[in-house]
């Protein structure tokens, strides 16, 4: 690889993600509840590591294989320990608004969510989860306005099921303000039963 390196110089994060072990990756996982108000997100790991942030930022905003990979492994591991009944999961990964998803090409959580999804034997619901309406990115917004950004900022296609585990994905849980709205959509649909993870926190 060095000729390679030498010629086309991998971005930081790339390099960081491209050397990191599966191994090196998944010991790096330490799950906390993170309040949402009246219920509780799970995340995975601590996003100011540097080979966490690295692999959000790959998958985020260059579709990185590799970051996809290991954060899968992750969510992958936890879901197949965690307590939850699983027979009657569905995984939803928090979707992005149109205008964002174009630019990108793809959903980072859904890409993930797809990956551990194929591990496990658990379907990926893409459909039932919507944008109601583009939303300003929460990168650039004040914490105190992330929470009034996402209010009402999802709805739901169908109603749900009361007796499916919903599993709901995103990438980074800040203030929780996106998770929490897209708990509250489902829960309008009748989901009685919601687990909501971010990869990082």
């Amino acid at each position: 690889m060095g000729f390679f390196d030498f010629l086309f110089p991998p971005r930081a994060d790339e390099s960081v993600v491209r050397d990191a072990s599966l191994d090196t990756f998944l010991v790096l996982m330490d799950p906390e509840l993170v309040p949402l108000g009246g219920a509780n997100a799970t995340a995975l790991l601590p996003f100011p590591d540097a080979l966490v942030r690295a692999a959000i930022h790959e998958a985020k905003y260059r579709g990185n294989e590799k970051a996809f990979m290991l954060l899968a492994a992750a969510l992958a591991e936890y879901l197949r320990d965690c307590d939850e009944d699983m027979r009657h999961a569905v995984i939803i990964p928090v979707p992005l608004g149109e205008k964002r998803r174009q630019e990108r090409g793809y959903n980072q959580a859904e890409e993930v969510a797809r990956r551990a999804a194929k591990e496990l034997g658990i379907a990926v619901e893409t459909e039932m989860l919507a944008r109601t309406r583009e939303t300003i990115s929460q990168v650039s917004l004040p914490r105190e306005q992330r929470k009034e950004n996402m209010r009402g900022a999802f709805g739901t296609a169908h109603s749900a099921s009361p007796s499916h585990l919903y599993i709901v994905i995103d990438d980074v849980l800040t203030t929780g303000a996106t998770l929490s709205s897209a708990v509250s959509a489902l829960r309008t649909a009748g989901a009685e039963n919601i687990l909501p993870i971010a990869l990082a926190h």
